[in-house]
């Protein structure tokens, strides 16, 4: 079972992930249990969820999107790497680079669109693209390793 507090229209939510087969998800918010449909079947991929179904706010805020610039805290570095971690939950709307890019301190890495923002994902240091964990398309939950560069 995942554990997972989440802020939606300023409202705090204490949600619990029980289980997740094919296209249902079996979740609890608040202390209330919902079978949640999913539009398509999750990738069992240990131990980054890549995509998970969450409740869409009542009020949207807004109709236009905006791009936001977002801080990534990285990951502790170990033996020349850096791991950089989805700062919210969203959704990936575009992957900019390839394995095997040189990348530069600020460049632009992922697009993750989050309560109808885009905000771009830079990178933090200068390195080499060795893994890419998510596609695009895909959904995020805070805290989940984006990429690894070296």
């Amino acid at each position: 079972m995942k554990e997972f507090k989440m802020k939606i229209n300023g409202s705090e939510y204490n949600v619990n992930i029980e289980s997740i087969e094919d296209t249902h998800a079996n979740v609890e918010v608040n202390g209330t249990m919902y079978n949640v449909e999913i539009d398509k079947p999750i990738r069992q991929t240990a131990p980054v969820i890549h995509k998970v179904i969450t409740a869409k706010p009542a009020v949207a805020a807004s109709t236009t999107q905006a791009t936001a610039p977002v801080k990534v805290t990285p990951a502790a570095q170990t033996g020349g790497t850096n791991t950089i971690k989805s700062p919210l939950p969203g959704v990936i709307i575009d992957v900019c680079i390839k394995i095997g890019d040189a990348v530069k301190t600020g460049q632009k890495l992922f697009v993750l669109e989050a309560m109808k923002m885009e905000n771009s994902i830079n990178a933090e240091n200068d390195g080499k693209v060795i893994e890419i964990k998510v596609n695009k398309g895909d959904s995020v939950l805070e805290g989940a390793d984006l990429i690894i560069i070296g």
